[in-house]
């Protein structure tokens, strides 16, 4: 079917899903589902993060990172390839270029309760002295926004004729990261490459990423006809898109749709911006061969099989985190 081009992505309400009426669940399921095939983009409202526990974790971060540099690189840990605790500025860049985005993030890890050997897999998270809450926040922010990314899956899962449940266990204890990300003031635009920008075009690595509100615009999609659009999400919205692990599991059906952070102009670039993304990744044994429901004659197999770990594994080495 032609693509159908969005001028701006589509807004869902989670508990049509998550409520008691069947056809609310199949409508929302077939919407998610043509989105996510044309644009890889919804927002979606009725989630379980609430606008007062985002707020809080908003305000934890703006505190962190006017931390003077020296003070956080404190908890840049070398060896870990960016997985857990602060990544500088300029460290990060999209796959296919050599210049640093404009930006210095935090991350935050799963975190597994019993005997699940998965444990091995993950180094601890590291938190701040000086800001003792924002652990408790971040572990709380981290569990809503999981949680609320099972749901979607599920529907996702529907959408692709698949059991309902057929994510569930893929992504228990999975490899998920809180990004909270600050794209910080450039109070000398001379003074940084020509061709730096806050996030150059990409696509994410995940299953699907779940996006809190950001505090600035800048966020925009690149549609299929070529033309950018702009993401704009209520502040009762996450922004929830599909990533290339999940464009690979569905062979292209559901598309992982690239995007970008662009610079405000240059006037306003000594403005800061903070962003929270969460990446939804299965545990690293999950393989991403394509579905034998999204092959045919029409859509033959784009890509060899492969885990998730292996795929993580490739992308980190591609954007610089990973030596």
């Amino acid at each position: 079917m032609p693509d159908l081009l969005y001028d701006e992505i589509p807004s869902l309400d989670l508990s049509d899903f998550t409520g008691n009426d069947p056809l609310k669940k199949r409508n929302f399921v077939a919407a998610l589902g043509e989105a996510y095939h044309h644009i890889g983009f919804v927002a979606i409202r009725n989630h379980y993060l609430s606008e007062e526990l985002s707020s809080r974790l908003y305000e934890t971060i703006r505190n962190f990172f006017s931390l003077d540099d020296s003070v956080k690189q404190k908890y840049e840990i070398a060896g870990l390839a960016g997985q857990r605790g602060y990544i500088g500025k300029g460290k990060e860049h999209a796959k296919g270029r050599n210049t640093g985005d404009l930006k210095e993030f935090y991350h935050v890890g799963q975190t597994v309760v019993g005997d699940d050997p998965i444990k091995k897999e993950y180094p601890d998270n590291i938190w701040p002295d000086e800001l003792p809450e924002f652990k408790t926040i971040a572990l709380e922010v981290y569990k809503q926004l999981e949680r609320t990314g099972v749901q979607m899956l599920k529907a996702i899962a529907l959408y692709l004729n698949l059991p309902e449940n057929y994510f569930d266990e893929k992504v228990k204890h999975g490899n998920s990261i809180l990004r909270p990300i600050h794209y910080f003031p450039i109070e000398n635009p001379n003074a940084v490459p020509a061709d730096a920008v806050r996030a150059a075009e990409h696509g994410d690595i995940n299953l699907i990423t779940l996006l809190m509100g950001a505090s600035a615009d800048g966020l925009q999609v690149l549609r299929r006809d070529g033309q950018w659009i702009p993401i704009t999400a209520l502040p009762d919205q996450l922004v929830v898109n599909v990533g290339d692990m999940l464009e690979r599991l569905t062979n292209k059906k559901l598309k992982s749709t690239i995007h970008r952070v662009v610079n405000p102009p240059r006037q306003f670039m000594n403005k800061p911006r903070y962003s929270i993304p969460f990446f939804m990744h299965p545990r690293s044994e999950m393989s991403l061969t394509a579905l034998p429901n999204c092959v045919d004659a029409q859509h033959p197999k784009h890509w060899e099989d492969i885990t998730a770990g292996e795929f993580l594994t490739q992308r980190l080495k591609e954007i610089g985190l990973k030596k």
